[in-house]
């Protein structure tokens, strides 16, 4: 069955590298157009523009920190312009943390759970009103918020929260027709075994009933499968994205 993405106006956040990057591109090869933003300059977010812009040339890449609401209305502003409204909305940043509890401070909570949870607030918050009705919420979140993290729980906790926001934003989008969706993805590869010892990441092979760690196109696929229409009566939803493990 027909995605029906072909024209579709997406924005994907942390869009230039990883996960991000391989969606984002995989939405412009399926005919969308693609905003996504990257919070520092370089190789990478010069590298996802010219890969975009091969593509084709409705796409645009923003730079923007979104943990700061200034920058996020910013990016807002940016999708506007660029296509005048949106289908999609991909809340991908995110960042690991890989601390023992004890040694778990204020900052690198916060800097986690901005990161991982606030983002996906301050953009949904800053771009519901051109969200389009009928459009496509997806968070990218993780299958540790379903199970845990040894050393991780200011990222278990950040990524739980999506689950939270994700169930209780897809009743209040849903008269709008809008879909909330998460994907939880388990260790992915680009991840560079999400700072484990390779003894860890073999341990965590091994209890995957498909027995290879995520790969970045294995989550674009749900993502895509989420904003698409073969998925037009799923909302409020937690896809594992694990490999069964």
């Amino acid at each position: 069955m027909e995605q029906g993405l072909s024209g579709k106006r997406v924005l994907v956040t942390g869009g230039t590298r990883g996960v991000g990057r391989v969606t984002a591109l995989a939405f412009a090869k399926a005919g969308a157009h693609v905003v996504v933003c990257h919070h520092q300059a370089g190789e990478q977010a010069q590298a996802a523009e010219r890969e975009l812009t091969e593509v084709g040339e409705r796409h645009r890449v923003v730079c923007a920190d979104v943990t700061v609401r200034s920058d996020v209305e910013h990016l807002a502003e940016q999708a506007l312009e660029a296509l005048g409204g949106l289908d999609v909305l991909v809340n991908n940043v995110g960042v690991d943390g890989v601390v023992p509890f004890d040694a778990l401070d204020d900052d690198e909570w916060r800097r986690v759970l901005d990161h991982n949870a606030t983002s996906a607030y301050l953009v949904t918050h800053s771009v519901r009103d051109l969200l389009s009705d009928g459009a496509s919420v997806v968070n990218v979140g993780s299958s540790a918020a379903l199970r845990g993290r040894i050393n991780g729980v200011a990222y278990s906790a950040s990524k739980a929260a999506l689950i939270g926001f994700t169930r209780a934003l897809c009743k209040e989008f849903g008269a709008r027709g809008i879909r909330v969706n998460t994907v939880a993805p388990g260790l992915i590869e680009a991840e560079s075994g999400a700072g484990l010892p390779p003894q860890a990441v073999e341990r965590i092979v091994g209890m995957t009933a498909l027995g290879r760690i995520c790969q970045p196109e294995d989550v674009a696929g749900a993502v895509l499968f989420l904003a698409g229409d073969t998925s037009r009566y799923i909302s409020g939803v937690t896809l594992n994205v694990d490999g069964g493990v």
